[in-house]
């Protein structure tokens, strides 16, 4: 069983910045893909980026490129999500999830494998 932890959300003016965490208990969290999403009430899941078990290959939603990173730190089994200029429009729950696969970093809901309960980030104009 995988279970994510994730933290960091809250409120943050326009233009502020925030740093997502999410823990994994996991054995081999370096072998894992793992993925940050968001979703707004009444609106589909979207991703928002990914990493592969190298730090090497990440993908980005193209309305967070330039302003989010992803990134991990194998030892301590956690992923990072670092968010600079925040928009209003990034207001929404963030998920951490993880794909056992192996392979690319991919962007649909559906291959990940074991979701994080999710954080509140409001972004306020």
């Amino acid at each position: 069983q995988v279970q994510l932890i994730e933290s960091g959300g809250g409120l943050v003016q326009a233009g502020g910045s925030l740093r997502l965490s999410c823990a994994a208990s996991v054995r081999t969290f370096s072998s894992y893909i793992m993925g940050w999403f968001r979703q707004t009430p009444g609106k589909e899941r979207e991703f928002v980026a990914a990493i592969g078990w190298s730090t090497g290959r990440r993908s980005y939603a193209d309305s967070v490129k330039g302003r989010f990173t992803i990134s991990r730190d194998n030892a301590k089994k956690t992923v990072y999500l670092q968010m600079n200029s925040l928009k209003p429009e990034d207001t929404a729950a963030y998920y951490c999830a993880a794909d056992l696969k192996r392979g690319t970093p991919k962007q649909n809901v559906s291959a990940y494998d074991y979701w994080g309960q999710g954080t509140q980030v409001t972004v306020s104009s």
